[in-house]
């Protein structure tokens, strides 16, 4: 059952690059903590990262995409699909993407989409290209999952939805930094998250959004991917889970076995918050930026709505050299500014002036 069910292509597929791009504004859990709660209570996280005023998805995108594009040492003519996943494109009816695209020198021979799936439409671009390629209709396309803040003021999502992401171009198995060993994604209706058109930010089904959504469908995600590829945590050196916090990451390790030393090199939440489309993706950048060649990594999503993508990762002897070509994504972390309350509210236009 397992054999028929995991998804691997004809042939075989990779990550020829990859990047990553965090903002410099941070905002500390404690500063909307005093603004709301006057600094009682718990922290879900240190702080958080915040799009200036000049960046949004587009432009966090563009700089991302440069970054996988250096370290592939890849003609951007050769990306024959340039695909953007996101909760926060800047435009209702206009193509992220496009804009990508053209940035990079990736047109007119390609082709463009944006995808939306909550917080896994970056890695299910991903699961796109790898049948893209895989099939043999392109040999490289570009997957994309980045996100800007959004939460409600004073809500619970203020302290951790950050922003940022990552960039992946998926190619032949013989040009990657990381093989794709298996994939696997399971889906369901479950509504824990949700925005309606017009709505400024989204609504969320506070506990629910643990049980039966994130823990039920990570969990099974990545049980049935390690049955199919005959592993078990053990045989991984690092793992990668959807971020949205700094406890459900390690509760759901914990659950399928694997160790809190797997999961550190990735668990980038406390000090960027949850870059949803890009928070497992920007996390195993992190990663890849230590492995070493013949390391294995499981990565799984999730996403709300709801659904999970697992994948089984091997690192090639092409990492160590390929990696030095851009930035690592803890230059990124550690280059911080802090900002207060008012200020963030002015970046994110909380403050509409009639």
């Amino acid at each position: 059952m397992a054999e028929t069910k995991i998804l691997k292509p004809i042939r075989e597929a990779g990550f020829a690059g990859y990047g990553a791009y965090i903002p410099q504004y941070r905002l500390p859990a404690k500063e909307v903590a005093r603004v709301w709660t006057d600094g009682k209570g718990s922290l879900p996280i240190n702080e958080k990262a915040v799009a200036g005023l000049d960046e949004d998805v587009i432009t966090m995108s563009i700089e991302a995409a440069r970054n996988a594009l250096a370290r592939a040492a890849l003609d951007p003519t050769e990306i024959r699909a340039v695909w953007v996943g996101s909760e926060s494109h800047p435009y209702a009816v206009k193509p992220t993407s496009t804009v990508v695209a053209e940035a990079i020198g990736a047109t007119p021979h390609t082709q463009a989409a944006d995808w939306e799936f909550a917080c896994k439409a970056g890695t299910e671009a991903i699961q796109a290209a790898i049948g893209f390629v895989g099939s043999g209709m392109a040999n490289y396309a570009l997957a994309i999952g980045m996100d800007t803040a959004q939460g409600r003021p004073g809500d619970a999502l203020e302290y951790t939805a950050g922003a940022g992401g990552a960039a992946f171009i998926i190619g032949p198995a013989e040009d990657a930094v990381c093989v794709i060993e298996g994939s696997y994604s399971y889906a369901t209706d479950t509504p824990d998250f949700w925005r309606r058109a017009n709505e400024t930010y989204p609504e969320h089904g506070e506990r629910f959004t643990g049980e039966p959504a994130y823990f039920s469908h990570i969990q099974t995600a990545a049980e049935f991917l390690m049955e199919a590829t005959e592993t078990t945590a053990s045989d991984y050196r690092f793992a990668v889970f959807h971020q949205p916090n700094t406890k459900f990451p390690v509760r759901i390790a914990k659950s399928l076995g694997f160790e809190q030393e797997q999961i550190e090199a990735g668990l980038l939440v406390p000090d960027i918050g949850n870059t949803y489309a890009g928070s497992a993706m920007v996390g195993l950048t992190s990663i890849l930026d230590v492995a070493e060649p013949g390391d294995r990594i499981l990565m799984v999503s999730y996403g709300s709505g709801a659904g999970s993508d697992a994948f089984s990762l091997r690192a090639t002897d092409l990492l160590p050299e390929r990696r030095e070509a851009a930035p690592g994504t803890l230059s990124y972390v550690k280059r911080r500014t802090e900002i207060d309350y008012a200020t963030y509210a002015r970046f994110r236009g909380k403050l509409v002036l009639k």
